[in-house]
């Protein structure tokens, strides 16, 4: 080993040629373009083949840190524990937009500006009120973003910063309103405009649950809680929907468009599902009983311990803990979820079990949620939206990041080609 001075670089040999080359190491990456320089058997150049991005950085970003092996979340630097125990939702929101915690007057005015831009166009209504009688309620979410671009066909110009807050501010305003008129259309009522005396999150309870009372008073509790799960909710880091927002977004279109995409990648079972999949293995379940033979159904692979393990943590997810603790309070008001005394049983044995402990399968921050949900009375196809709403101020946070980054290109990853080549056509006659 050399004793010669330390260097932030790689030696990378390729023993196919005997060559060495030095590639340089920033905050413990290397460029990938930096290996084009090594050279494979045709001429071309090397590349990586990370399907899923499992160890691929597309970008360089200062709004979310997450440490998987230790299972720490936080937002520009505040643990995601202290935002949840002391923060609301639109404090967070400005947060993960601007970088810092804002003082009372700067919360005050973000507060007014989203609160005067919480309704949306009467045509939007009518275009919402078209869809058929069951549409899934994400689907029109996605939908009726989408068609906000053309409402507001001045936010392609996201080079201003005054108009690109504009935008942001009328996507995080109005993204309650499209959910909880989602959810009516869906229960077959009548939308309730927004009440712009009430809280973001009592505003949402009351678009939601209003009926023909004159003024709707949500429990302080269930407000409460609310807030917690949109801040748990409102990023981490580069998920997949995410991502689309920041790969749609690269090609210059609005923010509109670039949420919309967010929308459809949150869509998928394998990213906003989770928590619903958690409820339908509660119900098999069944009973406390019979959660022994689950668990020899899992370890033999018959079975699914949904809820458990997680992409990127390694350990407790952090979000999960929060929300087990919110859990207390709704139930207090809702009653308890008879599937709770189900889901604490098989946590308890999965903490234990050295099967799961030895695969650091812990609770994710799906496998209390749902039941937060359910217990609030939301049918299972609106749990991704309750996702969709907070996130909502990530996704724009990722975005508006990714537009004023100077490395930012176009979103064109490359591929390994494995068909056919330079085949002669044969006529319709010859086939």
């Amino acid at each position: 080993m050399s004793d010669g001075p330390k260097k932030d670089t790689l030696t990378v040999r390729d023993n196919r040629t005997g060559q060495e080359y030095e590639i340089e190491v920033t905050d413990g990456h290397i460029r990938a373009a930096d290996l084009k320089q090594i050279r494979v058997a045709d001429g071309d150049p090397l590349a990586t083949y990370d399907p899923g991005f499992v160890n691929t950085a597309s970008c360089r970003s200062a709004v979310t840190y997450i440490d998987g092996e230790a299972g720490i979340l936080e937002y520009r630097g505040y643990p995601i524990e202290q935002l949840a125990e002391n923060s609301s939702y639109l404090e967070v929101a400005y947060l993960l937009l601007n970088g810092e915690l804002p003082n009372q007057q700067q919360l005050d005015a973000w507060v007014d500006r989203v609160t005067n831009h919480t309704f949306v166009h009467e045509n939007v209504k009518t275009l919402m009120t078209s869809f058929r009688y069951d549409a899934h309620p994400m689907g029109m979410l996605q939908s009726s973003v989408g068609a906000l671009s053309t409402f507001y066909p001045e936010a392609i110009d996201f080079t201003d910063p005054a108009n690109r807050e504009l935008q942001i501010t009328r996507m995080i305003a109005k993204m309650p309103t499209l959910g909880a008129w989602a959810f009516r259309h869906s229960q077959g009522k009548p939308y309730v405009y927004p009440d712009n005396d009430l809280s973001y999150a009592e505003n949402f309870l009351a678009m939601l649950f209003k009926m023909s009372e004159p003024k709707y008073e949500a429990d302080p509790r269930l407000v409460k809680a609310l807030e917690i799960l949109f801040i748990l909710h409102a990023d981490h880091e580069q998920n997949c929907s995410a991502n689309a927002v920041r790969s749609v977004g690269s090609s210059g279109v609005d923010p509109y468009s670039a949420v919309a995409a967010g929308i459809g990648a949150l869509y998928g079972p394998l990213h906003g599902g989770a928590n619903e999949a958690v409820l339908r293995m509660l119900r098999r379940i069944g009973s406390v009983d019979n959660i022994p033979d689950f668990i020899e159904g899992v370890k033999g692979g018959k079975e699914r311990l949904m809820g458990f393990g997680h992409r990127v943590y390694k350990n407790y997810d952090p979000r999960a803990k929060i929300i087990k603790k919110a859990t207390d309070e709704v139930f207090e008001v809702t009653g308890v979820n008879p599937l709770l005394k189900i889901a604490q049983e098989l946590e308890k044995i999965a903490l234990e079990d050295e099967y799961f402990v030895k695969r650091k399968l812990y609770p994710n921050v799906d496998f209390y949620s749902g039941l937060i949900y359910e217990a609030l009375q939301f049918p299972p196809e609106m749990f991704t939206v309750l996702f969709a709403i907070p996130r909502t101020s990530g996704w724009l946070a990722q975005w508006q990041e990714m537009v004023n980054d100077p490395d930012n290109k176009i979103a064109r990853p490359k591929q390994v080609y494995v068909g056919e080549r330079t085949r002669d056509y044969v006529p319709m006659s010859q086939r």
